[in-house]
């Protein structure tokens, strides 16, 4: 058989650029470590000589969650769920940051912020508005998405220091932003026999913070590690959302980070969205709807 149809081209073409190194640091043992990221984008045709050049594009971060302890190879296991930003003209940016067993907090911090300047300083070779940058992250990644999105100047390297880390907008998907619940509620958690760890040590939070045997030294470095407590008039538009049914970071967590922000006078910078039914990285997260909400945030805050 052989037919004739004319597709159009209303859908764009993406690309992503993989293994592109944004940063060099060493892990806890000193052995030196380089830092990756890629970038899902539009595939746009060269330019040719007399075009003007395309207009920038924002550009978000993508932070993955599970525990701070992702391995290498999980970078980008969720980056099919991010392509309708970049359908949408977002150059999507996913990073891989030191885990807890290559560093010990703030380094996941430092890490993300070193990304949104290194993209900056590489803006125009990649395309990208370096005054539009969010950052998105889920679980864990909602707790350094947090901690990024608070544009204070704590927890950041020397690398590319010419360059801004604040940014624009943030997305945090059920975050610890208050790791001292986690650590109250893992020190019950460790004592019933169903439980996945047997012992304080063997926690994320105590993997992330340092585990020197004491619980009261434990809470005190979770404070220390918890965005809720650095709210100030200089962060950035937030997006909250949380499943009403999340058994592992308690939803009330997200609940008071929206009422702090709320306290503090910058109720217009927040949202808080209860997701029904939905646990801890569930379906529901990935929905139309929920994208919709996603989508119209970011082109609001990074128009």
């Amino acid at each position: 058989m052989r037919t004739r149809i004319d597709p159009g081209r209303a859908r764009p073409t993406l690309t992503m650029m993989d293994d592109i190194c944004y940063s060099h640091v060493t892990d806890l043992e000193g052995n030196p470590l380089d830092l990756t990221l890629s970038l899902l984008t539009i595939r746009r045709p060269p330019r040719r000589p007399g075009q003007p050049e395309p207009p920038k594009a924002p550009a978000i971060v993508w932070v993955n969650g599970n525990g701070w302890r992702t391995p290498y190879p999980s970078r980008n296991m969720m980056v099919p769920e991010l392509t309708f930003l970049a359908y949408q003209g977002f150059v999507v940016a996913s990073v891989y940051y030191r885990t807890s067993d290559q560093g010990k907090f703030p380094a996941q911090v430092i890490d993300i912020k070193t990304a949104v300047r290194f993209l900056r300083a590489n803006a125009d070779k990649y395309g990208i508005d370096p005054e539009r940058i969010g950052v998105y992250g889920r679980s864990a990644g909602g707790h350094v998405t947090s901690f990024v999105a608070m544009n204070t100047d704590d927890f950041i390297s020397d690398e590319w220091s010419g360059y801004s880390s604040k940014i624009q907008a943030a997305c945090d998907m059920f975050g610890p932003v208050d790791m001292t619940v986690t650590v109250r509620e893992n020190t019950e958690r460790v004592k019933r026999p169903d439980s996945r760890w047997h012992s304080m040590e063997e926690t994320y939070d105590a993997k992330l913070l340092g585990w020197d045997g004491s619980v009261e030294t434990l809470l005190e470095r979770a404070a220390v590690a918890s965005p809720i407590n650095y709210i100030n008039d200089g962060m950035c538009p937030i997006l909250i959302m949380h499943g009403e049914e999340d058994n592992s970071v308690p939803m009330r967590i997200s609940e008071d980070f929206y009422t702090r922000i709320v306290e503090k006078g910058m109720g217009d910078r927040a949202d808080l969205y209860i997701l029904a039914h939905a646990g801890h990285g569930s379906p529901e997260f990935y929905q139309d709807s929920t994208r919709e909400i996603l989508l119209a945030f970011f082109e609001r805050c990074l128009s």
